[in-house]
């Protein structure tokens, strides 16, 4: 790590929706989400808020030596979002422990405030995780 994650750390993102990002799209492969509106799939938003939150970690972070995944989400879908609206990211630090880091996130599109709720992201050493995943492969896939 360049520097200690700091409690408190406060960052923002900011992201315009594409149209792939609206349940129709996303969903293309399941008829039924065909006919759904065109507004920003929560799945999609889910990722946005993981994104912000790497962002909010970079100084913090030797990339790509070093690297975080998503261990835990806990969001509220709030609002819906058209396509072409941009998205600002909020969060903040509200723990670290050990390789874990906690934070309190927030999304808002142009008119009011769409997400809010916490997510977890574990620090990882790449090359480390990348054998444990071939191990987790097998032989066939290692080969």
């Amino acid at each position: 790590m360049r520097a200690e994650i700091q409690l408190g750390h406060c960052f923002e993102w900011q992201y315009t929706i594409p149209a792939r990002a609206t349940v129709p799209e996303l969903y293309h492969d399941t008829p039924f989400c065909r006919d759904m509106p065109e507004v920003l799939a929560t799945g999609y938003l889910v990722g946005m808020m993981e994104l912000a939150c790497l962002h909010g970690l970079m100084p913090f972070m030797d990339w790509p030596r070093e690297q975080s995944l998503g261990t835990m989400v806990n969001f509220r879908h709030l609002a819906p979002t058209p396509p072409g609206m941009r998205l600002t990211i909020r969060g903040e630090v509200l723990a670290v422990e050990g390789q874990r880091v906690r934070f309190r996130v927030e999304a808002w599109d142009e008119a009011e405030k769409v997400c809010e709720g916490e997510h977890e992201r574990c620090l990882i050493d790449p090359v480390r995780f990348a054998a444990r995943v071939a191990r987790k492969a097998g032989p066939s896939e290692a080969a």
